[in-house]
């Protein structure tokens, strides 16, 4: 690619791309001057910074991640909450730098990823309220279902487990209905 044809958008697209292979560790100005074939000028012609530029990786994965969600419900083969975990999972299976960046790591100073994920949140507790919760009682099985999914999620992205998908499937059916009967049934209270 030539200075004049290297846009933001290439310029975004090879950075998301080089994040999705080694992390975002590995994003600078160099790199993504390599990969679009470039020299780093076009890159600080199209952004301020590479602050800038990071934040348009981010929003990105988030918008990766919105799919995986969609793309799981879309599907119908899985109740909606059930497949938001069941996305949730696919995507750290994936997209490991993705998810590796946007939930395992310490988030001091960086409020627009933490107010995504806090409405990532609060939309699949309200999903919950179909099975019989109040707000309050929807946002506490989220939570329990939020910590059980996303250790699932963790293993897979870092490598340490690869269940069949069925297994996966089974063992959130089990947690949520042991979490939902624990809830709503006062059992050990």
């Amino acid at each position: 690619m030539s200075l004049k044809k290297t846009n933001a958008r290439q310029i975004v697209q090879a950075a998301t791309e080089l994040v999705a292979e080694r992390g975002m560790e590995s994003l600078n100005a160099r790199a993504i001057a390599e990969r679009c074939g470039c020299s780093t000028q076009p890159i600080y012609l199209s952004f301020a910074n590479l602050q800038q530029l990071k934040d348009a990786v981010v929003a990105e994965m988030l918008a990766c991640y919105d799919k995986y969600i969609s793309d799981e419900i879309a599907s119908g083969k899985y109740p909606e909450y059930k497949a938001s975990g069941m996305g949730y999972i696919r995507f750290a299976k994936e997209r490991p730098n993705f998810f590796k960046y946007l939930f395992m790591r310490n988030r001091d100073g960086d409020s627009p990823t933490e107010e995504a994920q806090a409405y990532q949140f609060r939309r699949e507790a309200t999903r919950a309220l179909s099975y019989g919760f109040d707000e309050a009682g929807a946002e506490r099985i989220h939570t329990h279902m939020w910590i059980y999914v996303h250790g699932i999620a963790t293993m897979y992205a870092t490598g340490y487990l690869s269940w069949d998908w069925d297994v996966v499937s089974k063992l959130l059916t089990e947690e949520f209905f042991a979490v939902k009967n624990q809830l709503l049934g006062g059992v050990g209270q």
